[in-house]
């Protein structure tokens, strides 16, 4: 079955110099873009991994290289993301996304990537050292690669085929596809090929109910992304998510379960200590951004006029702090 699409569909894979989003880097990407006349389009990149505070390549992890293939040596000479970035982004624009454990993976490594190029042109923009024609070249790649990945519809085909029937990619295009192991698994073209063609071969599975699959499953993508009830994360790594009323509540840690703006009025050094802790750049700006929101409907809410109920309740507790005409 072919997919029913009302906007391109970019499926993708990421190869990387290890499984740390932090501190590893993306040395080979692939895309292969589905267009709602159901044509394709291929793209893949080879990248030199790179360390921007050091400027330096930055090495594979040896149990990396082991299941990807690839070495240090193969890399060097390649472009880094940031030569990539402003063509990566422009094949995103449009496009709402697929893969495979993407969503867990590939999406929060291709967003940190992203983020990276955006510190660095941050920080050369404000370096008074750095000459005014290289400035003005970071403000353009700024512009370039302006995009907002978490507005994108995601479907992850893992979701859908561990729901389903859970095993792994290989064993997924030999249930689906009615075949032996496809050829370079691993390498980041095969397994995004190998994924279409997966979800495609879903659709065609389960378009009946029956006693072991009650779902039946819709040729569309805001039904596909939402499989399985995925609650919806606010950052890639998970450390918020949307609660039923849309608030962002923080999932880990000491304050798990309690809304982030909660946590913002009873001890906002804790966004603080986001700042400074070993997250994702993502997840940092994600909490930045939360800040920034409330910051400004406090000042909102300040240069309010008090009226009705509010005005009451304010003199209630003005009254409450006055005896005898002193102030408690």
């Amino acid at each position: 079955m072919e997919l029913s699409l009302k906007r391109p569909l970019l499926f993708f894979d990421i190869e990387s110099t290890g499984l740390n989003i932090v501190s590893d880097c993306i040395v080979e990407l692939s895309f292969v873009k589905v267009f709602p006349d159901n044509h394709h389009e291929i793209k893949t990149w080879r990248v030199c991994p790179w360390d921007y505070a050091t400027g330096t390549q930055k090495k594979m992890d040896p149990k990396a290289s082991e299941v990807n293939g690839i070495t240090d040596e193969m890399l060097v000479g390649e472009k880094k993301f940031i030569e990539i970035a402003p063509e990566v982004v422009k094949w995103l624009k449009d496009s709402d996304l697929a893969g495979f454990n993407s969503a867990k993976f590939d999406l929060p490594m291709l967003s940190e990537e992203i983020e990276r190029v955006r510190a660095y042109c941050v920080k050369r923009i404000g370096d008074p050292k750095v000459p005014e024609h290289n400035r003005e070249k970071a403000r353009q790649m700024l512009a370039s690669i302006d995009i907002d990945l978490h507005s994108k519809q995601m479907v992850d085909v893992q979701t859908i085929y561990h729901y389903m029937e859970p095993r792994n990619l290989r064993a997924a295009y030999r249930f689906y596809c009615g075949g032996e192991d496809f050829e370079n698994a691993h390498s980041a073209e095969a397994d995004t090929m190998a994924t279409y063609e997966v979800l495609k071969a879903q659709l065609d599975m389960y378009q009946q109910a029956d006693k072991y699959h009650e779902v039946v499953l819709k040729n569309d993508v805001d039904f596909l992304s939402g499989v399985a009830g995925r609650p919806r994360t606010l950052d890639y790594a998970g450390r918020l998510v949307q609660g039923p009323d849309g608030e962002a509540v923080i999932s880990f840690g000491k304050h798990k379960g309690r809304t982030a703006r909660s946590v913002y009025e009873t001890e906002p050094a804790y966004f603080a200590w986001i700042e400074n802790g070993e997250f994702t750049m993502d997840t940092k700006r994600q909490f930045a951004l939360l800040r920034e929101k409330f910051d400004r409907e406090r000042k909102e809410a300040l240069s309010k006029p008090l009226e009705g109920e509010d005005l009451n309740d304010a003199v209630a507790k003005l009254q409450g702090k006055f005896q005898g005409g002193k102030l408690f």
